[in-house]
């Protein structure tokens, strides 16, 4: 159960006592989460039983629900708790840029250039890829994943249905790779489907946090790293770490056969110019 979503619901319903509990709870969840009953009474300037009637009022057993229900709210953490004010739209556009910016010079610095090629030798052996995400930014970069390799010929499907991805990793063996994304790495669903995989022999890409559960199943990591700031409002830029892996990735695989690649990669131009026409910078297919 949300307890602040029935409390703010049921806000014009409350007797005088029960608002005061209410502002009190939705003004400090922490202090409510953690406060003995004698003090939420004291504060609110209530009796116990009042507090009792509003426990059952919200939709909880008694008071240990209702205690134990603020404690798991206070856990979301205080950024999305505590009121937020709304920046200029001169400094949030700022912030957003800042951020990436932030993000990809903290990545960059971070990657190591072994890793990439343990990546580039791991997908080189595979005789079919399976490129796994799940959520907002983990679906769209394994989608780009196949858009990366697919034109340098590298066979890759994705997949983002918890259901087909379990029935895809059963299938496998140890001449399949499987990519998996996740900017968490702690996704239920992604990480059975990784240890299904794993199982059966399969190797393991991963592209997500170097302290995840996702990261120990991995054969070869791509570690991301945390750019959550206190500005909830806006997408994450982590994201950005995630894409230019990818794309580092992509390029070193492309670079592994150069040739091989530009006649690939002109076959492509030349496909999409009969296709679309255009001038000789567009971008192939982006």
């Amino acid at each position: 159960m949300d307890i602040l979503y029935q409390i703010r619901a049921r806000q014009e319903s409350f007797s005088a006592g029960e608002g005061r509990i209410a502002r009190l709870m939705l003004d400090d969840v922490g202090f409510a989460a953690s406060a003995s009953l004698d003090e939420l009474a004291q504060r609110a300037e209530v009796s116990t039983a009042t507090l009792s009637r509003f426990a059952r009022t919200v939709g909880c057993r008694d008071l240990r629900d209702l205690r134990l229900q603020l404690a798991q709210a206070s856990g979301v953490g205080s950024r999305f708790l505590d009121p937020a004010g709304t920046p200029e739209q001169s400094a949030f556009y700022g912030q957003i840029v800042g951020d990436i910016e932030s993000t990809l010079r903290q990545h960059l610095a971070a990657f190591d250039e072994s890793r990439f090629a343990d990546a580039v030798k791991l997908l080189g052996k595979a005789r079919m890829i399976h490129a796994f995400g799940m959520g907002g930014c983990s679906t769209l970069c394994s989608d780009e994943l196949q858009v990366r390799l697919v034109r340098l010929g590298y066979p890759i499907a994705v997949c983002h249905d918890p259901v087909m991805m379990r029935v895809t990793a059963a299938s496998l063996g140890a001449e399949h790779a499987v990519i998996a994304c996740s900017l968490t790495g702690i996704t239920p669903e992604l990480l059975e489907a990784v240890e299904l995989a794993r199982s059966y022999g399969a190797r393991i890409l991963a592209i997500t946090r170097a302290d995840s559960p996702l990261a120990q199943l991995a054969d070869v990591l791509l570690p991301l790293q945390s750019a959550e700031t206190s500005f909830i409002y806006k997408p994450t830029a982590a994201r950005y770490g995630m894409l230019l892996a990818i794309d580092v990735l992509a390029t070193e695989l492309a670079l592994a056969s150069p040739e091989d690649n530009q006649e690939r990669l002109r076959r492509i131009k030349l496909a999409l110019d009969d296709y679309r026409g255009g001038d000789d910078h567009l971008p192939l297919g982006d």
